[in-house]
């Protein structure tokens, strides 16, 4: 099978969706497809394409880099053409949407045009977006009716489309995946606590990924003042603040100015091993999404084996189990994060420890690769009878 995979972020791009489309495309191509990646982007000028090859279990993955126009209409019309292009030196067998849109909505569209079965990956957020004004509902339908199967990286997820469209859609559901040899347990850097500057007294909370408001950011603001009101603290941030985000850092720094000093933020991390490393700092990391998929932080804290507070938003109760192997706070009840916090960071070492090995065991047993690979197949296979149908 040669197929091409369409996403809006590809790895080294920074995201949940750019890492599970590249975990995507390496494992399909171990499962012997040929799978060619297009990735749009606003990292290149209007209308540029860039293709380059990268060689993985024994095969190549080509990715086709295209550079978005200022309007999203205008770039998926460019994106037909460059598609058809594609197509004609390559011929696709079959086409994979990841996220349901932009890129599942164009890969059923161009999968239409070539008359090649379609699949598209629904991830969380891009259903919520889709449902609720200003978001395309019609839209959402239309891209899951077209499709030839539908995975999801959550039961939560397909039970939610299910419902949406008033029947059963058979949604193949596709974990997130870790990798637990990288996010593995270990004694933290106390050289590299030093350079980020955490204080000798103080306990690390961390978060991981993109401060955003889906994050549950503001809960995260409130949350740091909580704790740091009953004992010293600073909040490690492996990764970004968007722009609007630091707007309301701004405003959070007028009334808590030294909390704010507190927030250590490291910025895009080239590596999973440095992500890893900065885990093992954290005495807790905090996930209180406010809607979800299923969360590659919140594996990679566990797996990592680090006390991890999350919501009960999207898939996340499919990973934890409250009070065995992590800790959860109702969506509904984010206020009450920092009291939550500091319940867990008072529990006693021996039980901490306990905790922790029950969090790195349930990923080992249930979120591994070969796990993801097992669901990949499935879904391979039922794209192939959808061709021979």
């Amino acid at each position: 099978m040669r197929l091409l995979l369409i996403t809006e972020r590809f790895a080294p791009d920074v995201g949940g969706v750019a890492r599970s489309a590249d975990r995507t495309a390496k494992t399909l191509t171990r499962l012997g497809v040929e799978v060619h990646v297009l990735a749009l982007t606003r990292t290149l000028a209007p209308g540029t394409l860039e293709s380059t090859e990268m060689e993985h279990g024994g095969g190549v993955i080509r990715v086709h880099r295209l550079g978005l126009f200022g309007k999203l209409d205008f770039s998926l019309q460019y994106a037909t053409n460059v598609l058809d292009w594609l197509h004609g030196d390559h011929h696709f067998d079959a086409v994979w949407g990841h996220y349901l849109f932009p890129a599942g909505f164009l890969a059923v569209h161009f999968a239409g045009s070539i008359d090649v079965p379609v699949t598209v990956s629904a991830r969380g957020n891009d259903v919520d977006r889709l449902t609720f004004p200003p978001g395309d509902f019609a839209r959402l339908t239309w891209t899951i009716d077209g499709a030839d199967v539908v995975s999801t990286v959550s039961q939560d997820l397909a039970t939610k489309i299910d419902r949406l469209l008033r029947r059963p859609v058979n949604c193949q559901v596709v974990a997130n995946s870790v990798d637990v040899e990288t996010f593995a347990p270990g004694p933290p850097n106390q050289a590299l606590r030093e350079q980020l500057g955490c204080r000798p007294d103080e306990v690390v909370i961390g978060f991981c990924g993109e401060l955003r408001q889906k994050k549950g950011f503001p809960f995260l603001l409130q949350a740091l003042t909580h704790i740091r009101r009953d004992r010293p603290a600073c909040f490690l941030v492996i990764g970004e603040a968007r722009p609007r985000e630091q707007t309301e850092l701004a405003t959070y720094a007028l009334d808590h100015r030294d909390d704010v000093e507190r927030i250590l933020i490291t910025g895009h991390l080239e590596h999973q091993s440095e992500v890893a490393e900065h885990l093992r700092l954290c005495d807790l990391t905090l996930q209180p999404s406010i809607w979800d998929g299923m969360p590659n932080a919140v594996l990679e804290a566990l797996s990592t084996g680090v006390l991890t507070l999350a919501s009960d938003a999207g898939g996340i109760p499919e990973v934890i189990r409250h009070d065995d192997n992590g800790f959860m706070v109702s969506k509904s009840e984010l206020h009450r994060l920092g009291e939550a916090a500091l319940e867990v960071l008072d529990l006693p070492d021996a039980r901490k420890a306990e905790v922790r090995k029950a969090a790195r065991d349930s990923i080992v047993d249930h979120f591994s690769g070969a796990r993801e690979e097992a669901a990949l197949r499935q879904v391979l296979q039922r794209l192939s009878k959808s061709s021979n149908a």
